[in-house]
């Protein structure tokens, strides 16, 4: 049976030491989604927000809320980032705003706190910009779809779920159908 990492045999938490652990190229994307009331969503597809455009600023959080994991969740390791990348896209159908990122790193230790930390941030201020219209606004679905990288290697959540596949290292992403 598999133990928790981040607690010692006394049952108290404690950082991982990741300092024997090779290096190696790990990449996670995760997704979350923000619901919205017909007016907000309105609003934000119309660029009509008060406070101003908000896929584009709730997509800049996104990035700074992974740059700032390590200092936001106790446990974290701060590692370099290669790059992150933060997608918002309307949702008509359901009135809502899906949220994706993908972050990579070449290190000790994996990214996937990183990805659900960037998606977490970016709808966490879709919610801040749009509560003066909706205050029933729900935020759902945080989750990771894959990662890759490391002993564990790659995971993918089930394809009647994911939406996405890792790229193999230099490749493109492909989208599952």
């Amino acid at each position: 049976m598999p133990r928790l990492s981040h607690v010692n045999a006394k049952g108290r938490a404690r950082m991982v030491d990741v300092g024997g652990k090779p290096e190696t190229r790990r990449v996670a994307v995760a997704e979350g989604t923000v619901t919205l009331s017909a007016e907000a969503f309105r609003l934000v597809r119309r660029h009509e927000v008060a406070k101003g455009d908000v896929l584009t600023i709730a997509k800049l959080a996104g990035i700074q809320g992974a740059k700032e994991t390590s200092r936001l969740v106790p446990l974290c390791h701060p590692i370099p980032i290669d790059s992150i990348r933060v997608d918002l896209t309307l949702e008509p159908r359901t009135r809502s705003v899906r949220i994706e990122a993908e972050v990579a790193t070449r290190a000790a230790t994996g990214v996937e706190m990183e990805a659900m930390t960037a998606v977490s941030i970016a709808a966490l201020t879709v919610y801040d910009m749009c509560k003066a219209v909706d205050r029933g606004i729900v935020i759902g679905k945080v989750r990771l779809l894959a990662k890759s990288g490391g002993r564990s290697g790659e995971w993918t959540r089930s394809r009647s779920t994911a939406r996405v596949m890792l790229p193999d290292a230099g490749q493109k992403k492909r989208r599952r159908a």
